[in-house]
């Protein structure tokens, strides 16, 4: 949850399994599904570095969203550089840092609507790839079971299924 904005985070794991990925269960509805959400870069936060100067690094994070066979339906992609604490989303409560506070924040945002199908009920944000870049190199991470990303804000839009239809008089 975050401290100024309240609002809650939720980490995008990498991986090749749909069923590993942040699941989203869609109601019954007709027609397509807008799905949104604001997609962030995660940083480790070190107030030390960013008080020597050292704390600079651009991210750049890549995620999809899926069918749970695994059928690509889109991707989204965050850039982002941190410098200070000012390029911090928010702060994330709950953590054994000072005041409570995660080491990991939300940097950067990016907002992301993508249309799932109609036949789909269900839909998975996996992580594909993160790459980050410091001023000692890059280094790219795919490896399954990291976290490379954050999202927020997640709102679906659809249009109702009729009802079922009862066995009344015809």
């Amino acid at each position: 949850m975050g401290v100024a904005t309240k609002l809650s985070f939720c980490d995008v794991m990498t991986g090749r399994d749909p069923t590993e990925g942040i699941l989203i269960t869609l109601p019954p509805h007709r027609g397509p599904v807008t799905l949104t959400f604001d997609l962030h870069n995660r940083e480790t936060f070190s107030p030390e570095q960013v008080k020597t100067n050292r704390a600079y690094a651009r991210y750049t994070a890549v995620i999809g969203a899926l069918t749970m066979d695994n059928t690509l339906i889109s991707r989204a992609a965050i850039q982002s550089e941190f410098r200070t604490a000012s390029d911090l989303v928010d702060r994330i409560s709950g953590g054994a840092g000072p005041g409570g506070l995660k080491a990991v924040a939300p940097t950067g945002t990016e907002h992301v609507t993508i249309m799932i199908p109609e036949r789909e009920d269900k839909v998975s944000l996996l992580g594909e790839k993160l790459t980050v870049e410091r001023p000692d190199g890059s280094a790219t991470y795919p490896s399954p079971g990291r976290p490379i990303a954050i999202i927020s804000n997640v709102m679906i839009e659809y249009r109702p299924a009729p009802p079922p239809r009862t066995g009344g008089r015809r």
